[in-house]
């Protein structure tokens, strides 16, 4: 019975802020600004990170990552949602709701991984200097990459097997903008328990304790960069790893500001800040990386000056001879 009523279940409606028009026409607008910004600004982040030999280290392949992940997780509802707020009906299809609710999920568990992974980065660079190269060879960073990505998606799957497993008895209204996870949950006519004691453990392995150690991390940090005798030398050590530690402060201050504050009493607020939560916070990535990193800001200048192409076409044009000569 259960199984039949979960299948009964084609579609399903998002509410979003249903009987506010002018104020979803003013979301619109400064959504779709926002999410330019978003995909614009991590997209020369990705650009500056191959073209620029300077920013081929493991600090920029991570923050690469970390701009792929800032990219796929809003573009995973953020254009579907732009779309509905210009309609009267906003239909999700099954498929595209499960779709959404596991993409965001593992998106938003990697990017906590991808963080510890980085902080790890800076400790060794601040305080194992001469072992970095060791520690951080390209095929460590590679490793630890692909466990950041194999562990979030997998924690998502196992969510989403667990969620859709749920009886629904045909309730298909999801109070949010988008398919998110307690939203969905909410809808079930059966026990959840299970479900929240799921999601209690996940939050505490993949983001209270990634959390514990990038402040362990920086503890470390922090006791070497005070070890360093000259003031010039500690704004340099520190300097390398500011930009990281901003990042950390606004992705655990967002997500601790929307889930551990006292319950709007509106509802509409509570949706309004896990929006801009979503949207707002990837975009800051590239800002913080741009105005807090003088490596970042030197490869910007150098792309808009056109120092950084021309450097790369008389590499271009040397392979390309190199193999005309070798078919000719």
């Amino acid at each position: 019975m259960g199984g039949a009523n979960q299948t009964a279940v084609t579609e399903y409606v998002l509410l979003g802020l249903h009987g506010h028009h002018n104020l979803e026409m003013a979301l619109f607008v400064l959504c779709l600004g926002i999410y330019s910004m978003n995909m614009l600004g991590n997209g020369l982040l990705i650009g500056l990170n191959v073209l620029d030999p300077r920013l081929h280290s493991p600090m920029y392949f991570f923050l690469s990552n970390l701009s792929i992940v800032d990219i796929c997780g809003t573009s995973s509802f953020t254009p579907f949602m732009l779309v509905n707020f210009l309609k009267a009906q906003r239909i999700i299809s099954f498929p595209g709701c499960a779709l959404q609710m596991y993409l965001t999920l593992a998106l938003g568990s990697t990017e906590c991984l991808l963080l510890v992974v980085m902080a790890y980065d800076r400790y060794v660079a601040i305080c194992q200097p001469l072992r970095y190269p060791e520690l951080m060879s390209g095929q460590t960073c590679m490793l630890m990459a692909v466990l950041s990505w194999g562990i979030g998606f997998a924690n998502s799957l196992l969510h989403s097997i667990v969620t859709w497993r749920l009886p629904f008895c045909g309730h298909n209204v999801i109070n949010h903008f988008f398919c998110e996870i307690l939203a969905v949950l909410q809808l079930a006519c059966g026990d959840i328990s299970f479900n929240e004691l799921l999601l209690m453990v996940s939050t505490v392995v993949l983001s209270m304790t990634p959390l514990l150690l990038i402040c362990l991390s920086y503890i470390f940090i922090l006791a070497a960069i005070l070890r360093v005798p000259s003031a010039a030398g500690r704004r340099k050590a520190f300097s390398t790893c500011s930009a990281h530690l901003t990042v950390v402060v606004v992705f655990y201050g967002t997500i601790s500001f929307m889930y551990f504050k006292p319950k709007a009493k509106d509802p509409y607020l509570d949706k309004i800040i896990a929006l801009f939560y979503g949207v707002v916070t990837p975009s800051l990535n590239p800002i913080i990386y741009s105005l807090r990193n003088a490596e970042v800001k030197a490869a910007t200048r150098a792309l808009f000056g056109g120092d950084l192409l021309s450097r790369k076409m008389p590499c271009f044009s040397c392979c390309s001879t190199t193999a005309s000569g070798r078919i000719g």
